[in-house]
């Protein structure tokens, strides 16, 4: 099992995808649009739920559950 070191509101949500394959199905589970989309290169989890209207607590926590095999 991986640990997440903490997903943080600051990181590149492209990043969390290919170092945690796991977070693909939360992300699509919210409806962004952020799996192979040009903008998840350099919007951070702030601004993709910002841009999303997502709660930001929320996603992060559901990230981190699907890093740590939970979802």
């Amino acid at each position: 099992m991986k640990k997440s070191g903490s997903i943080r509101p600051d990181m590149v949500v492209d990043e969390i995808m290919r170092k945690w394959p796991a977070t693909v199905p939360v992300v699509l589970s919210y409806r962004m649009l952020c799996v192979g989309c040009p903008i998840g290169a350099f919007h951070t989890v702030a601004e993709a739920c910002r841009e999303h209207q997502v709660d930001e607590t929320r996603f992060i926590l559901d990230l981190e559950s699907a890093v740590r095999g939970e979802r």
